[in-house]
């Protein structure tokens, strides 16, 4: 059956459509996308309620933003998006699990957060991250938000987590103030901590630091991911032309590898 989505947000590539999934299908599919990436590829564990969908309590508050394949219309890349007043609603941000964030929210403003982001494995180029970020960029644009936040993952290499030589990539002006610095809940254990640095910074990382985002603080471990996460924050008024334009202007390329979050 072909489903033909409506949206308040689109943006269109030759190829790829970017849009807010409002319909119960367009959600499922994209459950199913998450599902297949996170806990098939990745191996994660899922608290999920249903089989073979990445469902949580926080899904219900979410705006779920979706790349479809126009060709196919088959959703290929998805990303979720909650805002302050639906994390009110909620009780919380999916990040307070993992950090102590009481000094990011007391900034004055509006927070948009992401999440569950992931990439089906056949469209894993610069195109299909580049409509996300499009789509991304007019929401937080309507939406008028102040700050954009989230967790962005690093997976262990073959000899751990490289915590020490993660962060040594990391300039000093994409840490933050020491005032929005978060607590992890869950430190990386020191028994998974290494010395050398066999992962690297992940693609979606590289972006948001590209973005202007700074990490906030120590890494999170997540156990049902296996992987660390940090937080990241990004001011939105700090969201320089010159890095949307470098970013979204290589959405025809197919340079970057899988991404997730």
């Amino acid at each position: 059956m072909q489903i033909y989505p409506s949206s308040d947000i689109k943006a269109h590539s030759r190829r790829f459509t970017t849009l807010i999934a409002h319909e119960p299908a367009l959600v499922r599919a994209a459950q199913a996308l998450r599902y297949h990436v996170f806990a098939e590829e990745m191996g994660a564990c899922l608290h999920t309620t249903e089989p073979g969908l990445d469902v949580d309590e926080l899904d219900a508050y979410c705006d779920h933003l979706i790349v479809m394949d126009t060709r196919l219309n088959k959703v290929i890349g998805c990303t979720r998006l909650l805002s302050s007043d639906q994390a009110s609603r909620l009780g919380h941000f999916y990040s307070e699990s993992e950090f102590n964030l009481d000094g990011v929210l007391s900034l004055p403003g509006r927070f948009l957060e992401v999440g569950r982001t992931c990439v089906d494995s056949s469209y894993r180029g610069g195109a299909v991250i580049a409509s996300l970020w499009s789509g991304l960029a007019d929401y937080a644009r309507t939406g008028r938000f102040d700050y954009l936040m989230g967790c962005a993952s690093i997976p262990p290499g073959p000899s751990g987590f490289a915590v020490d030589a993660v962060y040594r990539q990391i300039e000093t002006h994409q840490r933050g103030p020491q005032s929005l610095q978060v607590v992890p809940r869950h430190p990386v254990p020191a028994w998974k901590r290494c010395e050398r640095d066999e992962s690297g910074i992940p693609p979606l990382l590289q972006a948001y630091l590209r973005l202007g985002a700074w990490v906030c603080g120590e890494p999170c471990w997540d156990e049902d991911f296996n992987c660390m996460d940090v937080f990241i924050l990004l001011d939105l008024e700090r969201l320089q032309t010159r890095y949307e334009k470098h970013f979204i202007g290589s959405r025809d390329s197919d340079s970057h590898p899988a991404t997730v979050a």
